[in-house]
C-alpha cells in the first residue's frame, strides 16, 4: 500500500531535469551534461577565490567525479595536470571518450580508486575538489584526513554538499520527484517504490545497482549515499586539521533564507553546506 501511495503522490510532481534520463533519451551523455554545469559547481566558493586561485597551474584532484564531465571542464582553467577519482569504474570510458574529444588526455588522468585509500604521495596536491561529494563517500572522515595527507601545505580543499534533508537529498529525482520524499516513506518503500518506477528505463538494473546494496544480513539499502547531515559534518570536520578558510550555508531560496538559519529545521531548507578547508 506505501508503495503504491508513493507511485500515485509522484505523479504529482514533475521530475528535475536528471542526466541519467538526458542520456537515454539521447539529449547528451552525462559527461557532457557535467562538463556543461562545471561552472555552476564551483560558483559557492567565488565570493571567498577565484578560479585562477583553484585551478591555474594547479595539481588538481576531482573526488567523486563520476564521468569526469565537469573535471575536464576545470582542466579548461590552466591546470598543470588534473586528476578525477571515482569508485565507479564504467565511467572511465566516458570520461576518456570527453578527454579525447575535447583534446586534453596529456592533462587528464583518472583513477578508479576509493578516496579514503589513494595511491598518491603526500603533499602531492595544491586543489582538491568534492563537489556533491561527501555525503556518498563510505568513510567521510577517513576521506577528509586522506585529503589532508595528499594536499600540499597551504593547499586547499573545496567541500559543497546538499544536506539530507535538502528536498532532493535522497538523490532518487531520476524517477521521484515528490520534494522531501525520504522524510515521509520508509527507506524500504523507496527502494520498493524506486525499482518500480525505474523499470521504464533501458538501464533499469544498471540504476538499481548504482544505488542499492545489501548488508550483510541481506537486507537492502541505499549504499550509495551516507545521509550527511550538516549536523554530522560539523562534528566530523573537528577531528581533522584543516582550518577553515571559509564556510557558508546557501539557503534554497533567498525568501526561505530565515529558515535556513534555525537549527535542526536548517537541515531541511539549506540547499548547499560550502567549505574552504585549508593544510
Amino acid at each position: 500500500m506505501s508503495v503504491w501511495l508513493l507511485k500515485c503522490i509522484n505523479n504529482i510532481f514533475p521530475l528535475p531535469i536528471h542526466p541519467f534520463n538526458l542520456q537515454n533519451d539521447n539529449v547528451k551523455s552525462y559527461a557532457e551534461w557535467q562538463f556543461e554545469k562545471a561552472d555552476n559547481t564551483i560558483q559557492y566558493y567565488l565570493d571567498a577565490v577565484n578560479k585562477d586561485e583553484m585551478f591555474k597551474d594547479k595539481v588538481v584532484l576531482d573526488i567523486g567525479c563520476g564521468a569526469a564531465g565537469k573535471t575536464l571542464s576545470y582542466a579548461t582553467s590552466g591546470v598543470k595536470h588534473i586528476y578525477g577519482v571515482d569508485v565507479v569504474d564504467y565511467y572511465e570510458k566516458e570520461a576518456m571518450e570527453l578527454a579525447n574529444q575535447k583534446g586534453l588526455t596529456d592533462i587528464f588522468t583518472f583513477l578508479c580508486a576509493d578516496a579514503s585509500k589513494l595511491s598518491f604521495n603526500d603533499n602531492f596536491f595544491d586543489t582538491i575538489i568534492m563537489n556533491d561529494a561527501m555525503e556518498h563517500v563510505d568513510k567521510p572522515l577517513e576521506v577528509l584526513k586522506e585529503c589532508y595527507r595528499i594536499l600540499k601545505p597551504g593547499g586547499r580543499l573545496f567541500v559543497n554538499f546538499p544536506p539530507y534533508y535538502h528536498p532532493f537529498g535522497a538523490h532518487l529525482s531520476d524517477v521521484i520527484g515528490i520534494p522531501w520524499v525520504h522524510m515521509f516513506f520508509t527507506e524500504k518503500t523507496l527502494i520498493n517504490g524506486y525499482k518500480d518506477l525505474v523499470q521504464k528505463h533501458p538501464d533499469a538494473q544498471k540504476r538499481i545497482d548504482f544505488r542499492i546494496g545489501k548488508k550483510e544480513d541481506g537486507e537492502e539499502y541505499f549504499s550509495y549515499i551516507n545521509k550527511m547531515t550538516l549536523k554530522r559534518f560539523s562534528t566530523i570536520l573537528p577531528q581533522t586539521k584543516y582550518k577553515v578558510f571559509y564556510s557558508r550555508e546557501v539557503p534554497l531560496r533567498h525568501f526561505l533564507m530565515a529558515f535556513a538559519k534555525i537549527p535542526v529545521l536548517k537541515e531541511m531548507f539549506v540547499k548547499m553546506a560550502v567549505y574552504i578547508l585549508e593544510k
